[in-house]
């Protein structure tokens, strides 16, 4: 692959379960969902890797109202992933009303779910998802 992920490849990897991210060659640190420059300096040196599908949760919140054509209530969630790179998805099979502070720091997988995109998104796509271990 080139040093370049679009993000017509990139939802393509969610699509067929390969979490693609970048790798800065200057800072070592990694990036996803991709963009042109390394989040932690700035560079343009960066190469594609398949990054690890697991993470801890560092933040999250209940979703009780919610955008059109989305159904409250449901879990957002901030993940570290192993590799570093920071993500946002929904955390699935739990219930959001018995949601507390214990999911702080527990261990999830990733994957990903088609979404349907709404009047003011570019079409369908794969939206990362979080399942605790």
């Amino acid at each position: 692959m080139s040093t370049e992920l679009t993000f017509k490849q990139y939802q393509d990897g969610l699509a067929n379960d390969v979490f693609w991210g970048l790798l800065c060659d200057d800072c070592g640190s990694y990036t996803t969902p991709p963009q042109k420059v390394c989040r932690s300096c700035g560079s343009t040196a960066l190469q594609v890797v398949e990054l690890e599908k697991s993470g801890f949760i560092r933040t999250f919140t209940v979703i009780r109202v919610a955008a059109e054509g989305m159904n409250p209530p449901f879990v957002v969630a901030l993940v570290e992933t192993a590799s570093g790179a920071w993500v946002m998805g929904n955390v699935i099979n739990i219930d959001p009303n018995e949601a507390g502070m214990e999911l702080i720091g527990r261990k999830v997988t990733l994957s990903s779910r088609p979404v349907k995109g709404d009047i003011y998104a570019c079409g369908d796509i794969h939206s990362l998802c979080f399942t605790l271990l």
